[in-house]
C-alpha cells in the first residue's frame, strides 16, 4: 500500500517504461501485477486508490523547462519586493500578456449521437487576431486588438494606452518574450520612468500570471463555443466578450484567487 502510494504521488508512469505521462487506473493494475503478481480488476483499483486517500483530479500542466527553484524564489522574494516597492511609490501593480486566437479553435462539449464524433462546420479559410491585455488585482482590466503580430511598437503603443488617465504609476508585470525586452521599448521605458516601470515572470511560468485567465475566459467562454464565419464576425466576438469583461471587476478579480497566483491577490 505504502508503495503504491510512493509510486503515484510521487512517480511519472514514464520512468516505468509506460508511454502516457498520466497515471490511469488500467495502468497502475498493470503496474501491480507487473510488481506484486496480483490481478485487480478496474474498480477493485480504483477502489485502492480510494482507500489511500487519491483521486482522479484533472493535472495542471508545467513547461519541462521551468526551473522550480527561481519560481520558488519569486514566490518568496521577487514578487515581495515588488510589492514592496509599489507601496513605496503609491503605484498600482498590473500584469499584462498576449494572445492569437485563430477562428478554427472551439472549446467544450456538445451532444450527439453515441460513437459518432460531431463536427463542427469552419469556413476552411483559417484567419486570428492578436490582443493585449493587463488586469490589476482591483478587478480594472484593458486590452487592445492588434492587426499582425506583437512587435516593440505595437506592445509600446498599449503602454501608452495603459498610462492614460492613471493617476498612480503602473508596475506592469509580463513573461520574458522578447518582444518586452527589446530596445526600443527599453528606450522608451526611461522616458516615462516615473509612471511605468516593467517587471518579468520567471520563464516558462504562465501559470503565475493572473492576466492568462484573461485568455482561457476568452477562448473557452467567449469564441470558443461560437462557429467563427468571417474575419469581422470573430473581431466582433472576441472585442465583446472583452467589453462584457471590463464591466465585471468582481470577475477579474477571481483571477487572482486561483491556486497559482493567489500569491498575487
Amino acid at each position: 500500500m505504502a508503495w503504491i502510494y510512493k509510486t503515484v504521488s510521487l512517480g511519472n508512469p514514464q520512468q516505468y517504461k509506460f508511454r502516457f505521462a498520466l497515471w490511469t487506473s488500467p495502468m497502475l493494475g498493470v503496474l501491480i501485477h507487473r510488481r506484486f503478481g496480483i490481478s485487480l480488476s478496474r474498480a477493485s483499483v480504483c477502489r485502492l486508490l480510494n482507500q489511500l486517500g487519491l483521486s482522479a483530479q484533472r493535472p495542471l500542466w508545467r513547461a519541462y523547462q521551468q526551473d522550480p527553484a527561481t519560481v520558488e524564489r519569486w514566490l518568496r522574494e521577487e514578487f515581495p519586493r515588488i510589492r514592496d516597492m509599489a507601496k513605496a511609490h503609491k503605484a498600482e501593480i498590473w500584469f499584462g500578456d498576449e494572445v492569437g486566437v485563430r477562428s478554427d479553435a472551439h472549446a467544450g462539449t456538445m451532444w450527439a449521437p453515441r460513437g459518432k464524433t460531431p463536427i463542427v462546420s469552419t469556413t476552411g479559410a483559417r484567419f486570428g487576431l492578436n490582443l493585449i491585455s493587463a488586469v490589476s488585482r482591483r478587478g480594472d482590466f484593458r486590452f487592445m486588438g492588434v492587426q499582425g503580430r506583437v512587435n516593440a511598437e505595437v506592445f509600446i503603443g498599449f503602454l501608452k494606452r495603459l498610462m492614460h488617465g492613471m493617476r498612480r504609476p503602473i508596475f506592469l508585470i509580463v513573461d520574458g518574450h522578447p518582444t518586452h525586452k527589446a530596445v526600443k521599448v527599453r528606450r522608451f521605458l526611461e522616458t516615462v520612468a516615473d509612471k511605468l516601470r516593467l517587471f518579468f515572470l520567471p520563464p516558462y511560468s504562465p501559470e503565475l500570471n493572473p492576466d492568462e485567465h484573461v485568455w482561457n475566459d476568452l477562448k473557452n467562454n467567449g469564441i470558443g463555443r461560437k462557429v467563427i464565419t468571417g474575419t469581422e464576425q470573430m473581431k466582433q466576438e472576441v472585442l465583446g466578450h472583452l467589453r462584457s469583461l471590463q464591466k465585471s471587476p468582481l470577475f477579474v478579480r477571481s483571477f487572482f484567487h486561483a491556486p497559482s497566483t493567489a500569491y498575487a491577490a
